[in-house]
């Protein structure tokens, strides 16, 4: 089935840019005029539909991070564009006013927008209402959510991306961008993908913009976002994904001090057979600078520790919450594909005898070195592999640049022995 003909059909005008102080204080910006375009300013728009969710802040994480990862010479040639998509009134006006307050400048530089779209105009698109949506809806409210922020970035700028709440953005990410689209100047492409999570860090080319919006509205109740956009690349022709690493977003997982049963989850979603990760804290001596926590290298999704510039000594130890006989210990440093920001020399220490407020392990033995900045070693059942309470990762020289702690997995000897009997 082609785009032209059906798709046609449908006529969507796009939403007023809020961005006037007045209409900030109202939370209101709800006009619609088709209008509202104009010729392209900026290389790159990264879109965002945003609304109510589990972490307030997710949105304001992910504007920050975006700003933070980008130089002032990069932001000359960026537009960040937010849809704020909720009819709630009093979640729009804390929203506008806190986006105001903290990123100010970007809004007067005109690389910060933020639009809404009224509750009336969803009615064009089928019976969507707001956040009453069940399930089935709310993934149809969604692609509506994008279709409307996709059509306002049409001529805005030559290339869109889109992310999503809760993203962490790689260091220089707008460049690594643009050095792959040179690269791929020579082949046809509808599509990129810099993540490897559904809609998550998409580069569209600004021209096909509106046929997006369009296939978004026209099959907004058929399938979720995540699975109409690879569909809306082969009807344009592109057969297969284009996936570029290494990955330059990943998804943030919020944390919650009561985390056992998310981690359960998580530990359930990677399979039977995966780590176990038992209750605990994690500390560091390293810099946190806010972008990623140290926390997060400890969890069971793709979050992860950024800091950079480390010297010997320095160490991310977890303290679990109870001793546990551990069966396996991997760390993993570094991104994915390429390696890069791994930790060039380090080592892994298992520690025991935990004392003080907060506690802290007195002794430690050397579980491993890491090699190429990763260790995936089994624990001997020795008493070194018993009753451990901390696991330390240790750095043993100064490393200039980046450093990404990926993951500290850990795997007990009892939860194993109840996998095997199960199954």
């Amino acid at each position: 089935m082609g785009l032209g003909g059906a798709v046609d059909r449908q006529t969507l005008k796009v939403p007023v840019p809020v961005h006037r102080e007045q209409e900030a204080s109202k939370g209101v910006g709800v006009d619609w005029d088709p209008l509202v375009h104009k010729e392209a300013a900026s290389w790159l728009t990264v879109g965002i539909s945003s609304g109510p969710g589990r972490d307030p802040n997710g949105l304001l994480y992910t504007l920050g991070n975006l700003f933070r990862a980008s130089s002032k010479v990069e932001q000359k040639h960026l537009t960040v564009l937010v849809h704020l998509a909720d009819s709630d009134l009093t979640w729009l006006r804390e929203t506008i006013v806190q986006i105001s307050s903290l990123f100010h400048p970007q809004i007067l530089a005109g690389r910060l927008v933020l639009i809404h779209a009224p509750p009336d105009a969803y009615s064009a698109a089928g019976p969507v209402e707001g956040q009453e949506a069940r399930c089935g809806d709310a993934a149809s409210k969604r692609n509506v959510d994008h279709a409307f922020l996709v059509s306002f970035a049409a001529r805005l700028s030559d290339y869109f991306l889109l992310l999503r709440d809760n993203t962490f953005c790689a260091p220089s990410f707008l460049t690594h961008i643009r050095r792959k689209v040179w690269a791929m100047r020579a082949h046809p492409w509808v599509l990129l993908e810099f993540s490897n999570r559904d809609s998550l860090g998409k580069l569209f080319r600004g021209g096909d913009l509106p046929r997006l919006a369009r296939f978004l509205l026209l099959f907004h109740e058929d399938q979720p976002l995540d699975r109409l956009i690879p569909r809306f690349s082969i009807l344009l022709a592109q057969r297969r994904p284009a996936l570029c690493r290494p990955f330059l977003f990943y998804h943030r997982v919020p944390y919650y001090s009561a985390n056992q049963d998310h981690q359960a989850r998580a530990a359930q979603s990677r399979g039977p057979h995966g780590p176990h990760n038992p209750p605990g804290a994690v500390f560091t001596d390293m810099k946190v600078f806010g972008v990623h926590f140290p926390w997060e290298a400890y969890t069971l999704d793709e979050s992860f520790f950024w800091t950079h510039n480390v010297t010997a000594g320095s160490h991310l130890t977890v303290i679990l919450n109870r001793p546990a006989n551990l069966s396996r210990v991997q760390v993993l440093t570094g991104t994915i594909v390429e390696g890069k920001h791994a930790l060039q020399r380090g080592q892994v220490e298992l520690g025991h005898s935990p004392e003080g407020v907060p506690q802290f392990c007195t002794s430690f033995v050397l579980l491993g070195q890491l090699l190429e900045g990763q260790l995936d070693q089994e624990v001997l059942p020795t008493p070194a592999g018993a009753d451990v309470s901390c696991v330390k990762l240790v750095v043993n020289a100064d490393q200039a640049g980046g450093l990404m702690v990926r993951h500290i997995y850990l795997w007990e000897e009892s939860a194993r022995a109840t996998e095997a009997a199960q199954g």
